[in-house]
């Protein structure tokens, strides 16, 4: 108006501002970032990026058209990795990317379904039993098929039932139990338990506590110490129950002998607080707290190991900044202690006095 009225000099426009983010993501990061920059930013190369894409299009080329904005498959993977990599607000992704804020929000869910749908039992698997036994077996327990633990991912309070999810620590937290090998890659996982609640409640209610009291998760492999048979077991720490096939540390007034045990138990155990470390360093929303919805959760969590197996697998760089940005994240949301369950069977008591006796007389042989 002011123009019209000759108060005014109309302006000639120029080409001065900025590309837009559409053109940043077309034709400077799919064109011109090197590995280092794809590595920061989506926590894999380019060539893991585009094979990820290629796996998960079955799922996501029938989502095209409920998209606002005709996005690429590519673009959707992309949107989905970066939120997931940064502790970022949705606006932020969205400007980042060149699109509306419920369009991320969209993106991520698409994505994470898509990858829990179509990799999840494919990726997050037992894999070759043998391997894994000698595996811990070089690290000094033998016939272990793997190490089990649990760790809170804070959230929002939930609208209903929400003192359920407050844990010891006093926040809201969902508990991921994990199951995994000797490299720290999950072979089990079971996600979407109330923090309130203890790791062994969670343990005896997934299926796989079913399945290793039943004898049919693992093959039927046992091995003698002394005189006793022990099955392939599993390792867990005093919050779970001393079982034939879980192995956990003895507590109380300690021994030579027990510390010995302890020592060896403890070693191959670290491989499971290590998984969980390289988790959360490459998926970091997983250290602050997600706003989205109880159901939403545990899908997007379960996405984040299956991309945790991918990455371990084909051996792609975990950066060293990666786990200091990490701890500094989860200094604000502490793991919560758990109690030591004293409850155990006869038997395990036997291979586990039996191993204890083994473990000395190795000791004493080197």
């Amino acid at each position: 108006i002011m123009v019209a009225m000759g108060h005014v000099d109309p302006v000639e426009r120029r080409f001065w501002a900025r590309e837009t983010s559409t053109d940043w993501w077309d034709r400077i990061v799919l064109q011109v970032w090197d590995e280092s920059q794809w590595l920061r930013n989506f926590r894999m190369c380019k060539g893991i990026f585009l094979e990820l894409c290629e796996l998960l299009s079955p799922a996501l080329k029938r989502k095209d058209t409920r998209m606002r904005a005709a996005l690429t498959i590519q673009k959707r993977v992309a949107i989905a990795l970066w939120k997931l990599a940064m502790p970022d607000s949705y606006r932020s992704v969205a400007n980042q990317f060149g699109v509306g804020k419920s369009t991320v929000g969209v993106a991520v869910m698409q994505v994470a379904h898509a990858i829990v749908d179509l990799l999840l039992s494919k990726v997050v698997t037992l894999g070759d039993v043998q391997v894994i036994i000698d595996g811990f077996s070089a690290m000094g327990f033998p016939n272990c098929g793997g190490a089990i633990h649990g760790t809170h991912i804070p959230i929002l309070g939930p609208d209903h039932q929400g003192s359920q999810y407050i844990n010891r620590k006093g926040y809201f937290s969902m508990v991921l139990q994990a199951l995994v090998d000797h490299k720290g890659c999950f072979t089990n996982i079971n996600v979407g338990w109330p923090g309130k609640v203890h790791d062994a409640r969670v343990f005896k209610n997934s299926g796989l506590f079913r399945r290793l009291q039943e004898g049919v998760y693992f093959p039927d492999r046992k091995i003698t110490v002394g005189d006793v048979e022990m099955p392939i077991v599993i390792l867990g720490d005093p919050a779970y129950p001393l079982m034939p096939w879980l192995m956990k540390p003895y507590t109380g007034a300690l021994d030579t002998e027990k510390e010995l045990f302890n020592y060896r138990l403890s070693k191959c155990r670290m491989v499971v607080e290590c998984a969980f470390g390289r988790l959360k360093g490459r998926w970091r929303s997983l250290l602050t707290r997600s706003d989205l919805s109880q159901t939403n959760i545990p899908i997007v969590i379960a996405a984040c190991c299956v991309l945790h197996n991918l990455c371990e697998s084909k051996g792609e760089t975990f950066m060293a900044g990666w786990e200091v940005e990490a701890n500094r994240l989860a200094a604000d949301y502490a793991q919560p202690d758990t109690r030591a369950i004293r409850r155990s069977q006869r038997d395990a008591l036997h291979i586990r006095e039996a191993l204890k006796a083994s473990f000395q007389t190795d000791q004493g042989n080197q």
